[in-house]
C-alpha cells in the first residue's frame, strides 16, 4: 500500500460508503473489533480533513470507539461483499471476524486495518456526541430508531490514507 493525500482519492466517497460499504475498526492487537458501515461522511470540519461515522449503542465496536483514540475506515472491492456482510450481521463478541471472513488484520498507527482493503483511512478521534432526536427536523428520521437506539456520532481527523 502507498500513502496518498485524501484529496487524491479517485473514488466518490458517497459511493464508497453507501454503495460499497466499508469496515469501521477500532482497537489494537490486544483487542479490537470491526463492523460494516453504509452510513458516514468524508469532508472538512474545523479546518481538518475528517471522516464521520455513526455507531449504535449495542454494537461491540462502540466499546472500542469509546476507549481508543484512533479508528480506521477500510474499503474493499466487490469480491469482499460477503465478508462485509458477515462483519455487519455477526457480533465480535461471539465470533472471530478475521477467522470467519479470512480478512487479515494489520496492527499499525495505534489501530487496526485490513490487508485486503483497497483504501484505508486512519483517523484520530477528535469529537463524539450522542444523537439527540430533538434535533431531527424531518420526523421520518425517527423511523430509523424504533428501538430508541440512537447512534453516537464520531468525528475523526484523517491522519493517513493508504491505497493499493
Amino acid at each position: 500500500m502507498k500513502e496518498i493525500n485524501i484529496r487524491d482519492v479517485k473514488e466518490n466517497p458517497v459511493k464508497l460508503i453507501s454503495d460499497g460499504w466499508g469496515l469501521l475498526t477500532a482497537g489494537k492487537e490486544s483487542g479490537w473489533n470491526t463492523m460494516t458501515i453504509s452510513w458516514g461522511a468524508i469532508g472538512e470540519l474545523w479546518g481538518r480533513d475528517v471522516a464521520i461515522c455513526f455507531v449504535r449503542p449495542q454494537r461491540y465496536t462502540k466499546e472500542f470507539m469509546d476507549s481508543e483514540d484512533y479508528f480506521t475506515l477500510c474499503f474493499f472491492g466487490e469480491e469482499y461483499k460477503k465478508a462485509l456482510q458477515i462483519c455487519g450481521t455477526k457480533s465480535g463478541r461471539v465470533i472471530d471476524k478475521a477467522a470467519e471472513t479470512g480478512l487479515s488484520p494489520v496492527f499499525s498507527d495505534n489501530t487496526t486495518y485490513f490487508e485486503q482493503a483497497k483504501l484505508v483511512l486512519i483517523c484520530k478521534k477528535v469529537a463524539c456526541q450522542d444523537m439527540n432526536p430533538a434535533g431531527f427536523i424531518d420526523p421520518s428520521i425517527k423511523d430509523e430508531y424504533k428501538k430508541g437506539d440512537y447512534h453516537t456520532t464520531y468525528v475523526g481527523e484523517i491522519i493517513k490514507v493508504l491505497e493499493k
